[in-house]
């Protein structure tokens, strides 16, 4: 029989739509499992302060199609330093929690990894994150609504694209990953994707343009990621309109609207299954570990890894788009 009795929940770093689908998870299989939930507000620095309640069923009531997070979430210089760690773990001891479920990204799990190692805490990770760029689970929570809303938005960039013979250059989130942009290029038929993890050869876009768009095609989309090397959307846009003056080129940078808005059905049951698997980990004495979906199983990857190891593109998506973009 595991020794916990209460265990805390928090949200770090950005907010995600689905993270509230598991807090009311993680809330509710720990009320299952006989033990108590504590919410801890204001991600890690709401835990230096002890900005902690005790949750009851009812209060996760009516939130699992909310996007943001009802803990809310906050940046926390102070936890980077063994000070302000040790400083939560005092919060922790005072209030008799036993161990942590940190939903957030990779910041969220190194600070967890080390706060767990200082302090014998058990904690597991719900990877919560847009970008869907943690290495071990092929979905994060958040990732599927955020790749719908640039979907949704680009549909019907693409018919004012259409209607004015444009060519679009379309920026979404990804400063590191081009998961977002890569997936929703190919949902939404774009000419073209550009990418963190691709150096953009400006060369060869110039011959697409020249070559296969500019003979065939009255408009266009292309989706650049924000972390794209060539400095993004706006920088792109200008070295195409120098070569091509002929083009009538805009630029749209969607920006936060990609991180709100309600979770759609995928995210919810991801976050679900996550959210109760968290526990499950717990009351089987895991600890320091995130809990993933591969091939639609839940799967145990250990802190280190998830941080250290880079998750990999898909690169047959991005020869998809090639090959569906004449």
């Amino acid at each position: 029989m595991s020794k916990i009795k209460r265990i805390g929940i928090l949200t770090s770093g950005g907010d995600a739509p689905g993270m509230n689908a598991a807090i009311r998870a993680v809330v509710r299989a720990t009320i299952y499992n006989g033990c108590e939930a504590y919410g801890i507000y204001d991600g890690y620095e709401g835990l230096i302060k002890g900005n902690m309640v005790r949750m009851s069923s009812h209060d996760v009531s009516n939130i699992i199609q909310r996007g943001g997070t009802i803990l809310k979430t906050a940046r926390s210089a102070e936890f980077r330093t063994t000070e302000g760690r040790s400083k939560a773990h005092e919060q922790l001891k005072e209030k008799g929690i036993d161990a942590l479920v940190v939903i957030g990204g990779d910041g969220t799990f190194t600070g967890a990894r080390l706060f767990g190692q200082e302090h014998d805490i058990p904690i597991v990770g719900i990877p919560g994150t847009i970008d869907n760029d943690l290495y071990g689970t092929d979905y994060t929570i958040g990732y599927d609504t955020a790749v719908n809303t640039v979907v949704e938005a680009v549909d019907k960039i693409r018919d004012t694209a259409s209607a004015h013979n444009r060519l679009f250059f379309i920026e979404v989130m990804g400063r590191d990953a081009g998961f977002i942009a890569l997936r929703a290029a190919v949902a939404t038929g774009a000419e073209g994707v550009l990418v963190p993890e691709v150096e953009t050869d400006l060369d060869e876009l110039f011959s697409y343009l020249e070559n296969d768009y500019k003979p065939h095609k009255s408009s266009g989309i292309v989706i650049v990621a924000e972390g794209e090397k060539s400095g993004g959307a706006y920088t792109i846009a200008e070295s195409v309109a120098k070569r091509h003056p002929e083009y009538d080129i805009r630029v749209t940078v969607l920006g936060h609207i990609q991180r709100g808005g309600s979770p759609s059905g995928f995210d919810r049951v991801t976050a679900s299954r996550l959210g109760a698997a968290a526990v499950d980990a717990l009351m089987d004495d895991q600890k320091s570990i995130m809990v993933g979906i591969v091939n639609n199983e839940i799967v145990h990857v250990p802190f280190n890894r998830t941080i250290k190891q880079a998750k990999p593109l898909n690169r047959s998506l991005l020869n998809l788009i090639n090959i569906l973009s004449i």
